[in-house]
């Protein structure tokens, strides 16, 4: 036992036990504390359950009966109609979805289920149109009424105990839960009392009072969380004292001059926003987020030079060597008129090359290094360094980006990303830095025509296609989900294999043409060998995994083929895509997918109806989640612990802004907040690497 009721075992809960207890660590459910915190996965409301007779149209309702029938159509056009039929005490109700045949796989005969939704009268039966489904359990039978909690289970361990269980760790630790914000907060929030929240989220007389615990619980998740990010920007603008570089209109004009295309309006506020933080002499800490195709590199270009113009040194950072070498060449060649000292970093040097590359970025002599996270190793001294670019930094983690920070001076940081990112991601995982969005594309940039294949007689009309467009001089990618397939996977997956799909394009589809292979699996040599052979024009169509995801440019490569386009992310998938459309032709995706599972259509489909890169990430983010919010996992923890990105949006911006301005007007510091600010720095201080007083 411990003097903190919250921090007991589990075991000392009654009805627990060393037995139970044991069951319990499987779901990580150790102190009373974190029983307290596991929430509801889902609740079932039966305070207003009708049965069919007493329904009426226009009201969003609940029926509760028995699964007796299944049953599905085809109509014109390629259309299709699923219902379920359920009988509810002899009364009956149906359901019904259009064009979504997997739904007829979740109904068995014989489960009890609830529709809840706006029912229609239709031949003399009540219908509901795509209504929310949910399933009872066996131990759902024991409530006919009221709210009904039901939790994330573990094998071994039943419904109705967890129910009992929390019941019981309610009743007897509630009261010992403290509650850091002060009275004055809670009511200009409006906000329960944290005991209170955590009887009414897990005891819920009704859905108000539910929501209304739930809510407090995670407003407290998500609040700490921006916290810590307000902390660490304010002492980011406090102790980052960051060289003063000045952009005159001669220093702009020159600039501009290395570039043979006018600035995109987007480019050019983007240009304005940096200039205005490198100015300032503080450290710039800023995401630059643009679309596929949207000329991020030359807004990070931009701001390196004008920091080698004031006399600093820059470094870029990508996260792949594929990567870093694409930037090489790109920024080579824009700067080759320039007197520009410029080195690429990469662990592939030779240790008399690189011996040389450190002494020249030692002495000053380089000014503008671009390379992998060898820029970072312990033995890389600048001499005098102004501007980090980190680009793709969700690939690094937080830590990485905060170890160019620090010291008598800091370097100003750009973290560029080309996948869009969702906005509730923005408030967390970039949190605390400023956004610039870059939303519009050059002139001339074409939609790629994209279609989902579906069929053997369909792939066979687009390799026709393609066999076509190959045959008039353009070259294409297929990309593969894996390099090869295990033996014990599926036929489809060995042939939807990198190895697989060259061997047999090689011999069959694509013979006539000059077919290479390239996946991460290769060395080094061997696959930049195998880009370059395709960037000239040498081979005709390149078999590939995702390593030509981002920094393969080809300007005449305008057809894609993605072999089971259901296995890659939607944003991944965007990613793809935007390999072909670097040039003047017309670019065309094929999305191979036979798959009718809900998510998978759902992700192609919204391939076929959009090219916004940000609309795509946002149903990404709906589809896959966040995953790990920071992009780090110390500990093995999540730092969030009961919210949901997705689900609690809403809360997110309103815990946000009030974090924000707790710190930025100082109130945060005054005596009140202390048990808060001591939750925050102990709960986050080594995660985000917070300052030790805040």
């Amino acid at each position: 036992m411990t003097d903190d009721p919250l921090q007991n075992s589990v075991q000392f809960v009654q009805g627990v036990g060393p037995q139970r207890a044991e069951l319990l660590e499987r779901l990580e459910l150790r102190t009373v504390d974190d029983l307290l915190c596991h929430l509801p996965r889902d609740v079932l409301d039966l305070t207003d359950v009708r049965p069919p007779s007493k329904l009426e149209e226009g009201l969003v309702q609940t029926v509760k009966g028995t699964v007796v029938d299944v049953d599905g159509r085809r109509l014109s056009g390629g259309r299709s109609v699923s219902a379920v039929l359920l009988d509810c005490d002899g009364e009956y109700a149906r359901g019904s979805w259009f064009n979504q045949t997997w739904v007829q796989q979740k109904f068995q005969h014989g489960q009890h289920v609830l529709f809840s939704g706006k029912p229609k009268r239709k031949s003399g039966r009540w219908e509901f149109s795509h209504p929310r489904v949910q399933w009872l359990e066996t131990d759902d039978g024991e409530a006919h009424a009221g709210i009904i909690t039901r939790y994330g289970l573990t094998e071994g361990l039943k419904m109705y105990q967890m129910r009992r269980l929390m019941r019981h760790t309610v009743e007897q630790f509630a009261e010992f839960v403290p509650d850091q914000l002060p009275a004055a907060f809670r009511e200009q929030h409006q906000l329960l009392t944290r005991p209170d929240a955590f009887r009414q989220v897990h005891l819920p007389a009704d859905m108000d009072e539910y929501r209304a615990g739930r809510r407090r619980l995670i407003y407290d998740d998500l609040l700490e969380f921006q916290l810590a990010l307000a902390i660490r920007r304010r002492a980011w603008k406090r102790q980052d004292v960051a060289p003063v570089l000045k952009t005159s209109v001669k220093i702009d004009a020159r600039i501009r001059r290395l570039f043979p295309f006018e600035f995109t309006a987007g480019q050019d506020q983007a240009v304005r926003a940096i200039a205005d933080d490198l100015a300032s002499g503080q450290a710039m800490h800023r995401l630059l987020q643009a679309d596929v195709g949207a000329g991020k590199t030359v807004v990070a270009v931009y701001a390196m030079l004008v920091a080698i113009a004031a006399g600093y040194q820059v470094a870029l950072m990508a996260p792949t060597e594929v990567l870093a070498v694409q930037h090489w060449e790109t920024i080579d060649a824009a700067l080759a008129h320039s007197r520009v000292k410029r080195v690429l970093l990469t662990g592939q040097l030779t240790a008399a090359a690189r011996k040389q590359t450190l002494a020249d970025i030692k002495s000053g002599e380089a000014q503008l290094v671009i390379g992998t996270q060898a820029v970072i190793q312990k033995d890389v001294e600048f001499q005098r360094l102004g501007v980090v670019v980190i680009d793709e930094q969700h690939k690094f983690g937080v830590a990485q980006r905060s170890r160019f920070s620090g010291g008598e001076s800091s370097p100003h940081v750009l973290v560029m990303t080309a996948t869009p990112i969702p906005r509730s991601l923005c408030l967390t995982q970039f949190g605390d830095l400023d956004i610039t969005a870059i939303r519009d594309l050059p002139p001339g940039r074409q939609r790629v025509v994209t279609s989902r294949i579906t069929g053997q007689a369909g792939r066979n009309r687009a390799w026709k296609f393609v066999r076509e467009q190959v045959q008039a001089g353009r070259q294409a990618f297929v990309v593969c989900p894996r390099v090869v397939a295990d033996e014990a996977e599926s036929a489809d997956e060995l042939a939807a294999s990198a190895e697989t799909v060259h061997q047999q394009l090689s011999t069959g589809e694509l013979k006539e043409f000059r077919v290479d292979l390239v996946h991460g699996q290769m060395d080094r040599d061997r696959k930049l060998a195998a880009m370059e052979k395709f960037r000239d024009g040498e081979t005709q169509v390149l078999v590939a995994t995702t390593v030509v995801e981002v920094g393969v440019d080809v300007p005449n490569a305008t057809l894609m083929v993605i072999y089971q386009a259901e296995r890659f992310g939607l944003s991944q998938l965007h990613q793809l895509r935007g390999r072909i459309t670097r040039g003047r032709f017309q670019g065309y995706c094929f999305l191979f997918s036979d798959s009718d599972a809900p998510d998978a259509v759902k992700r192609v489909s919204a391939m076929e109806e959009t090219a916004d890169g940000f609309k795509i990430a946002e149903a990404d983010f709906e589809l896959r989640g966040p995953g790990d919010v920071l992009g780090t996992r110390q500990h093995g923890d999540m730092p969030l612990r009961v919210a949901d990105l997705i689900r609690d949006n809403d809360v997110l911006e309103e815990a946000r802004k009030a974090a924000f301005e707790l710190v930025e007007s100082g109130q945060f510091d005054q005596p009140d907040f202390a048990p808060l600010k001591i939750q925050v720095l102990e709960r986050f201080r080594q995660l985000m690497d917070l300052p030790q007083s805040g």
